[in-house]
């Protein structure tokens, strides 16, 4: 798995966040796309998921699945 998040991570806000700041998700593709890391916007010094991009589509997919 690649190298957890640095200063130099670019963060993108989820397209599905809420827009009253209760529900917060943001990613990044970690250094060439070894891995995805995703956090709480709202805590952003806070804890980091970091998931291989096949932890990271089997997330995705239970999430679809499971509303």
């Amino acid at each position: 798995m690649s190298a957890p998040p640095n200063r130099e991570t670019r963060w993108r806000k989820s397209s599905h966040s809420s827009g009253q700041g209760t529900q917060c998700v943001e990613v990044a593709v970690l250094t060439n796309a070894e891995g995805v890391a995703a956090r709480d916007s709202k805590d952003a010094s806070g804890p980091v998921l970091v998931l291989s991009p096949a932890g990271w589509r089997g997330l995705l997919s239970m999430v679809k699945r499971e509303g």
